[in-house]
């Protein structure tokens, strides 16, 4: 195998509703946040980590393409040989590794790596408030209509207005094809589903905007095309 083409997609991610990423908390106060969001350990701000963008992209791309497995796991080609789960398993890894020599040699290294997503207008939202935010939500009992117990949970979100500088490397291989068209297709299937946890609760939808080095083809004023559109390009 030969690498042709190395592109690096850049751009920022936008947060339209509250994000909530979970992280870490070794002790939690009385009145404290009950899940806190990840952040950086150096400057205690939060960030998108890259393997949670990697996730749900592939996890979104196989239920697009029919693929996913059963048990969640990803799927793996040796049980499902595709065309679309060699495919999703060209850009992101089997998932497995392939005992199949043949099979191997075909699918190759993992094309994409996401990088983890630091904020960029930190100071803008220091201006009107604060890097994230406290949402409280409560567990309505459907008969009483009061509380149910546990009491109220304080969720941490990073507010809507945030963001975030994203970087993707995609590694393209000779007689590869419509690779970075998967790409977009699930970069899409994110904006209109969510990130992190709580998107039934409308947590989470973001947008790509500002995006450079994907080819123009996906691309609309730096923004990615109508899913329809992109749908089309992947030949679905």
């Amino acid at each position: 195998m030969k690498i042709k083409n190395i592109k690096e997609i850049r751009g920022i991610i936008e947060v339209k509703t509250g994000l909530h990423i979970g992280g870490s908390n070794d002790e939690i106060k009385i009145g404290g946040i009950d899940n806190p969001v990840i952040k950086n350990p150096l400057n205690n701000e939060p960030y998108i980590p890259g393997s949670s963008l990697k996730g749900k992209i592939r996890t979104l791309l196989e239920w697009q393409f029919g693929t996913m497995t059963s048990d969640g796991k990803p799927t793996n080609i040796e049980e499902n040989d595709s065309e679309s789960a060699k495919q999703i398993a060209k850009l992101f890894g089997n998932g497995k590794t392939i005992k199949d020599t043949k099979l191997a040699q075909e699918i190759g290294p993992s094309r994409v790596s996401f990088g983890d997503c630091g904020l960029k207008n930190k100071e803008e939202l220091l201006d009107k408030n604060a890097l994230t935010e406290e949402k409280v939500e409560v567990r309505i009992n459907r008969l009483t209509g009061t509380v149910d117990r546990g009491g109220p949970r304080h969720m941490e979100r990073v507010p809507a207005g945030a963001e975030f500088e994203f970087s993707i490397t995609l590694m393209e291989f000779e007689n590869d094809e419509n690779l970075e068209n998967l790409l977009a297709l699930g970069m899409k299937l994110l904006e209109l589903t969510n990130l992190g946890g709580s998107g039934s609760r409308g947590y989470g939808k973001i947008k790509f905007k500002n995006i450079e080095g994907l080819s123009d083809k996906f691309l609309e004023n730096k923004e990615l095309k109508s899913y329809e559109d992109l749908k089309k390009l992947a030949g679905i």
